[in-house]
């Protein structure tokens, strides 16, 4: 049963919606549906494309897809500043220089530089989600 459920959360079409920087914000759209949105921010865009997705296939009366989002590095640590690219690199092992260059836009990453990236990056947001900061007021030394 559970791989029977497995199969049909695999066969499900996958949305894949691009993420661009505009002059007033960000852009996302789909080149398989009509969908497209702005945001002045990622996260008002994120929300933005789920709602007019739902809407979208709400009208049809078919089933919301899994979304995927899908940025280029150079917009990504523009936008996350406080990622450091060299910092990011060491984390994962990788050639400083030659990550600066996929973030500079210089070279694309192949899929399996960008996986490594995307592992790097989720396993510092996953640190981060589980620490928790203590401020002692007494050592104001």
């Amino acid at each position: 049963m559970q791989d029977l459920n497995r199969l049909r959360f695999m066969s499900k079409k996958k949305i894949l919606v691009r993420i661009e920087k505009t002059k007033t914000g960000f852009s996302a759209y789909s080149e398989d549906y009509p969908v497209y949105t702005t945001g002045a921010t990622i996260n008002e865009l994120l929300d933005n494309s789920n709602e007019a997705f739902a809407l979208y296939f709400e009208d049809r009366k078919k089933e919301v897809h899994p979304i995927y989002f899908e940025i280029d590095l150079k917009q990504f640590f523009q936008y996350y500043k406080v990622l450091n690219s060299k910092a990011l690199a060491e984390k994962i092992g990788m050639n400083p220089t030659l990550l600066s260059q996929y973030v500079q836009g210089h070279k694309k990453p192949s899929e399996k530089q960008s996986r490594r990236i995307l592992y790097g990056i989720n396993k510092i947001g996953q640190e981060l989600a589980e620490m928790s900061v203590i401020y002692d007021k007494t050592s104001n030394k």
